[in-house]
Protein backbone atom coordinates (compact mmCIF):
# COMPACT_ATOMS: atom_id res chain seq x y z
CA UNK A 1 0.00 0.00 0.00
CA UNK A 2 2.73 2.84 -1.39
CA UNK A 3 0.19 5.04 -2.39
CA UNK A 4 -2.03 5.85 0.55
CA UNK A 5 -1.73 8.70 2.38
CA UNK A 6 -1.51 8.47 6.25
CA UNK A 7 -4.01 11.91 6.64
CA UNK A 8 -6.86 11.65 4.34
CA UNK A 9 -6.86 7.89 3.26
CA UNK A 10 -6.29 8.74 -0.58
CA UNK A 11 -6.20 5.70 -2.52
CA UNK A 12 -5.66 4.84 -5.73
CA UNK A 13 -8.54 5.20 -8.42
CA UNK A 14 -9.08 2.74 -11.13
CA UNK A 15 -10.49 3.03 -14.88
CA UNK A 16 -9.69 2.43 -18.16
CA UNK A 17 -7.39 4.07 -20.53
CA UNK A 18 -9.61 4.77 -23.48
CA UNK A 19 -7.45 4.65 -26.91
CA UNK A 20 -8.35 6.34 -30.33
CA UNK A 21 -10.20 3.61 -31.42
CA UNK A 22 -12.61 3.59 -28.49
CA UNK A 23 -10.78 0.02 -26.70
CA UNK A 24 -10.44 0.03 -22.78
CA UNK A 25 -7.54 -0.81 -20.74
CA UNK A 26 -7.44 -0.79 -16.90
CA UNK A 27 -5.27 1.72 -15.77
CA UNK A 28 -4.71 3.67 -12.54
CA UNK A 29 -5.05 6.90 -11.12
CA UNK A 30 -2.28 7.39 -7.76
CA UNK A 31 -2.71 9.84 -5.55
CA UNK A 32 0.54 12.54 -5.63
CA UNK A 33 2.01 10.83 -2.15
CA UNK A 34 4.86 12.46 -0.73
CA UNK A 35 7.34 11.41 1.99
CA UNK A 36 7.53 14.14 4.23
CA UNK A 37 9.36 14.87 7.81
CA UNK A 38 7.72 17.00 10.50
CA UNK A 39 9.74 17.71 14.13
CA UNK A 40 7.16 16.93 16.54
CA UNK A 41 7.55 19.30 19.79
CA UNK A 42 5.62 16.75 21.76
CA UNK A 43 7.69 13.75 21.69
CA UNK A 44 10.97 15.73 20.99
CA UNK A 45 11.23 13.90 17.61
CA UNK A 46 10.93 13.52 14.04
CA UNK A 47 7.72 11.51 12.22
CA UNK A 48 7.97 10.96 8.77
CA UNK A 49 4.40 10.70 6.95
CA UNK A 50 3.58 9.60 4.07
CA UNK A 51 1.24 12.32 2.29
CA UNK A 52 -0.52 13.49 -0.18
CA UNK A 53 -0.29 16.93 -1.68
CA UNK A 54 -3.56 18.30 -0.49
CA UNK A 55 -2.53 16.48 3.26
CA UNK A 56 0.58 18.14 3.40
CA UNK A 57 -1.45 21.87 2.54
CA UNK A 58 -3.25 20.62 5.59
CA UNK A 59 -0.64 20.11 8.21
CA UNK A 60 0.45 23.26 7.09
CA UNK A 61 -2.76 24.58 8.25
CA UNK A 62 -3.88 22.61 11.23
CA UNK A 63 -0.34 22.23 12.45
CA UNK A 64 1.57 19.00 13.21
CA UNK A 65 0.12 17.88 16.17
CA UNK A 66 -3.27 18.28 15.48
CA UNK A 67 -2.48 16.18 12.14
CA UNK A 68 -0.90 13.21 14.14
CA UNK A 69 -3.85 13.47 16.46
CA UNK A 70 -6.04 12.84 13.44
CA UNK A 71 -3.83 9.92 12.28
CA UNK A 72 -3.84 8.17 15.69
CA UNK A 73 -7.66 8.43 15.69
CA UNK A 74 -7.59 6.45 12.64
CA UNK A 75 -6.05 4.06 14.09
CA UNK A 76 -2.41 4.20 12.18
CA UNK A 77 0.88 4.23 14.33
CA UNK A 78 2.70 6.85 13.84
Amino acid sequence: MSAHCQLTGAQPGFGNRVSHSHRRTSRRFDPNIQRKRYWLPSEGRYVRLTLSARAIKTVDTIGVEAAVARIRARGVKV
